[in-house]
């Protein structure tokens, strides 16, 4: 149960940092947030931040093995990474619909899930 409450952190988690990250790019359009500084910008995101590592801490505290989760430090980077990557992509499709989704990008994303294979391999 711990590594599925590790994997619903996680990706809550990575909703948050990816909106923190990227949504900027997309509000800059907006009347009220093209009127903000770049030091207000980068405050609004810290501020999703925050909530993303309210998020992200327990999840590895709760799936890191020596507090009794089922995951090691490698596994929990990679699954991190894969889920960043697939918010990411599901970010983009959705709000930047201008940025294509190549073949590239698809076998990318191939290499990723033999990294997780590789990662989790005894």
């Amino acid at each position: 149960m711990k590594g599925v409450y590790t994997f619903l952190l996680l990706i809550c988690s990575n909703v948050f940092m990816t909106f923190a990250w990227y949504s900027h790019l997309k509000l800059q359009s907006t009347a009220w947030f093209s009127k903000l500084s770049l030091p207000l910008v980068i405050l609004f995101s810290w501020g999703i931040a925050l909530i993303e590592c309210c998020f992200m801490v327990p999840a590895n505290r709760i799936g890191f093995i020596d507090n009794g989760g089922p995951f090691n430090l490698w596994q929990l980077k990679v699954i991190q990474e894969f889920l960043s990557l697939t918010v990411f992509t599901v970010f983009m499709l959705l709000l930047f619909k201008d940025q294509p989704f190549t073949h590239n990008h698809l076998i990318g994303f191939c290499l990723l899930i033999l990294a997780v294979y590789f990662i989790f391999k005894k």
